[in-house]
């Protein structure tokens, strides 16, 4: 197996694991949170399929039509939930960033498969690389935001909050199920494995945006 070829199928799994990993989220979450997982999980799907290394399969001439019209509907879709906050913005930017690329690889002369061969598709430098910086600046920000931070000697020898000192209840953890709601699975509630995720298909868009 070859460099290239090795890198795609690197990516293919990264992408796919990630997909998986978000759709568990999803059936795990409730409103906002469970339709932020589920348009991750349809990016997550789109760029492993999109990075199939092109000796395994060579995608027909209207295969970029339909990843255009999937995520010209998720980007209209990330459109009208901005105003909700949130990740739909990058969600909206990853959504158009797809379209970009189904694009150019639609263009006459560019018949290689994304993520495979530096120069073959018909990008518009400009914008690529405007993507390209907008990636980089957000693998960097949720990169850091990933890194441990030690906690104080002073708080780790600390005794109960004051709530908890007082007989009441104790801090409620951000992601845990309310009064009504089933019980979550961990991984659910944990905001660090969403973002690793996130962090993923950044790191993939970058690769498959360097070679238009």
């Amino acid at each position: 197996m070859h460099g290239p070829a090795l890198s795609g199928w690197l990516m293919v799994v990264l992408c796919a694991v990630t997909g998986v990993y978000c759709l568990l989220r999803m059936r795990a979450s409730a409103g906002e949170e469970r339709r932020a997982a589920g348009g991750e999980a349809v990016m997550g799907f789109g760029m492993a399929s999109m990075a199939l290394p092109a000796a395994v399969l060579t995608p027909p001439e209207w295969s970029w039509a339909v990843y255009a019209a999937v995520f010209g509907g998720a980007a209209l879709h990330g459109l009208a939930a901005v105003r909700h906050g949130g990740h739909h913005l990058h969600h909206l930017v990853g959504s158009l960033a797809m379209v970009y690329m189904a694009v150019s690889m639609a263009a006459p002369g560019a018949g290689a498969h994304a993520g495979h061969t530096a120069g073959a598709a018909g990008g518009i430098p400009v914008l690529t690389g405007g993507l390209l910086l907008y990636y980089m600046v957000y693998v960097l920000h949720a990169g850091t935001r990933l890194v441990p931070v030690a906690i104080p000697a002073t708080a780790a020898a600390g005794g109960p909050g004051p709530t908890a000192a007082a007989g009441g209840p104790g801090p409620v953890m951000a992601g845990r199920p309310g009064p009504g709601r089933g019980p979550s699975p961990d991984w659910a509630a944990r905001p660090e494995l969403a973002l690793a995720c996130r962090l993923s298909m950044a790191l993939a868009m970058l690769a498959m945006l360097v070679t238009l």
